[in-house]
């Protein structure tokens, strides 16, 4: 069969408007409170490219402010989902996204955005080592200088683009700590009842490294999509 040159023609510029609706519909990509999700593509894992900073579940739900160590104490006793900026401060430390206690993070209205999800310690893993083991991962994970992350931020060059920042946590007294030394990550996987897994990137070391802590501290999320 032949075709024209005009059909030809016709038939890429379909495709082409096909690929850039598409393209443009995933650069929309918006978080529950209008927010562009920025994605970055990790040997076959999607992931958000920052911290995710959302006052309310998937089902518009909101999810409990704790401005307050009596707030956090609370929330925690209830086993209630909660966040807070570190040091309640929305103005210098938003960059950083929001601190969310493991309640809100295994809260069955959804923590993540549609078609999201908050990662395993499995899926983590996964993510380590494709980017070359738990002893190198995180120099290529970390942002890259000390604007963030306290001198020597050693070895860290992001050629993974996941632009790890270092957003401390908010400890089960409410306290804050480590903003510019770590990058904490839950995960969505327990350890027992009450302490789950997550994920740890530092300034003066280029390793991922584990841990498990109890559910009612306040650490950073990343999303992988679905």
């Amino acid at each position: 069969m032949k075709y024209s040159h005009k059909a030809v023609y016709g038939l890429l510029l379909l495709l082409i408007t096909v690929i850039t609706s598409t393209s443009d519909l995933r650069a929309a990509e918006k978080d529950i409170d209008g927010r562009t999700i920025n994605t970055v593509s990790i040997e076959g894992q999607v992931w958000m490219q920052e911290n995710l900073d959302v006052s309310r579940y998937r089902n518009g739900d909101l999810i409990r402010h704790a401005s307050t160590n009596q707030d956090w104490l609370d929330a925690a006793a209830k086993g209630e989902g909660a966040w807070s900026y570190y040091k309640n401060d929305s103005t210098g430390n938003k960059k950083y996204g929001r601190l969310y206690n493991w309640y809100a993070v295994h809260d069955p209205r959804g923590l993540a955005p549609s078609g999201w999800h908050i990662p395993t310690i499995k899926e983590f893993n996964t993510l380590t080592t494709a980017l070359g083991g738990e002893a190198v991962a995180g120099a290529k994970m970390k942002s890259t200088g000390t604007s963030h992350w306290v001198s020597p931020n050693f070895a860290a060059d992001n050629s993974s683009r996941f632009t790890a920042l270092p957003g401390g946590m908010r400890g089960t007294d409410g306290a804050f700590i480590f903003m510019s030394e770590n990058a904490y990550f839950w995960t969505s996987s327990e350890s027992t009842p009450t302490i789950s897994w997550y994920s740890v990137l530092n300034y003066h070391l280029p390793i991922v490294a584990q841990g498990s802590e109890h559910n009612a501290d306040g650490m950073s999320v990343r999303c992988i999509r679905n």
